[in-house]
């Protein structure tokens, strides 16, 4: 821990008289609990934040990659977590940076996550600016070996919803979800190729996997008698998109934050326009603003999940399966 107070000493000789007085101001007002991650990003620019988290590695550095003998790889989100597991199989020990139940708009990495990525050899990330903490997690670390994968780097974005850059949520269509498994198989081979064998061997499975899932949702989604979909927030234009769904409405453009009554009103002006016959919230979210919308509406409050991680879709193909089975329910799809 010596390490940790040199660091912040160092760095609290750089942020000046003005930065130490907006510092104080806030720690008085925190006294009962921890200062937020992204008030102190505010307050101090990060530097204090990439100081601390770098002593926190630093402390963990002699720390083997793997204890099981298993190379050691980071992926951001639980469903991408899972496609590593299938395709590195037993030769990858899988860190997932946001834990099942967690909401990857708003979820911020431990410092026990920071101390293990300290030794990993590749973070997955999805990209397109949905983990907005990974820019800093990596340069906090310091870890020279880390190899940074984007998974949708060079892909078809959409733009839709709050995102400046695009809509980042591409896993949730398995056809762009293949695309992602190629390369983690080419990044896990560039990592590893003693083993390029079995990761081949391994994606290739998980690939036929998919290519089922793909065909059983194309069959489902031509007997729903109904396409309009009404859903949380824009999770699911890829989904959409690419099976020929229609996104009638949007409950929160952006996540956490609550529509207004004019909002509300012409959601459910549009639910009984459209015929929509049911509204999709998230687990990970607040209900509220589904049930009362559904309530005026007079339709049903079903859930689709994003994100998946916990029993029983602890796997993206289980994910994906439950999620066909809401929209049947909601949709109006033969069981």
């Amino acid at each position: 821990m010596s390490r940790l107070f040199r660091i912040a000493k160092r760095v609290w000789r750089r942020v000046g008289a003005r930065g130490k007085t907006a510092w104080l101001r806030g720690a008085r007002r925190s006294v009962a609990r921890p200062l937020p991650w992204k008030a102190v990003l505010r307050s101090l620019g990060g530097v204090l934040f990439v100081a601390w988290m770098a002593a926190l590695a630093g402390c963990g550095a002699a720390t083997p990659a793997a204890s099981s003998g298993k190379m050691l790889v980071a992926a951001s989100i639980p469903p991408i977590a899972d496609m590593v597991r299938q395709v590195g199989g037993e030769r990858v020990e899988v860190l997932t940076m946001v834990p099942p139940g967690a909401s990857p708009h708003t979820y911020e990495p431990t410092p026990e996550q920071m101390r293990r990525l300290a030794g990993a050899r590749i973070l997955f990330l999805n990209g397109v600016g949905l983990e907005f903490w990974a820019d800093k997690a990596v340069q906090a670390v310091g870890n020279p070996h880390l190899q940074v994968v984007v998974l949708s780097q060079g892909m078809e974005i959409l733009q839709s919803g709050p995102h400046a850059t695009g809509n980042p949520h591409l896993w949730l269509s398995p056809q762009r979800a293949m695309k992602y498994v190629a390369r983690i198989r080419d990044a896990l081979i560039a990592a590893d190729p003693a083993h390029e064998a079995l990761y081949r061997a391994n994606a290739r499975a998980y690939l036929a996997q998919l290519q089922q899932l793909d065909a059983e949702i194309r069959k489902a989604v031509a007997g729903f008698r109904s396409r309009e979909m009404v859903t949380f927030h824009a999770s699911w234009v890829y989904f959409i998109h690419d099976y020929g769904l229609h996104q009638a409405a949007v409950l929160e453009a952006t996540p956490g934050q609550e529509p207004s009554a004019a909002e509300v009103a012409k959601i459910v002006e549009i639910i009984k326009a459209t015929g929509a016959p049911a509204v999709f919230a998230e687990p990970q979210f607040s209900p509220r603003a589904a049930q009362v919308i559904a309530q005026e509406a007079g339709v049903p409050v079903l859930t689709l999940d994003p994100l998946g991680g916990l029993p029983p879709r602890e796997t993206y193909i289980k994910l994906m399966r439950w999620n066909l089975q809401q929209l049947r329910k909601g949709l109006g799809g033969t069981p």
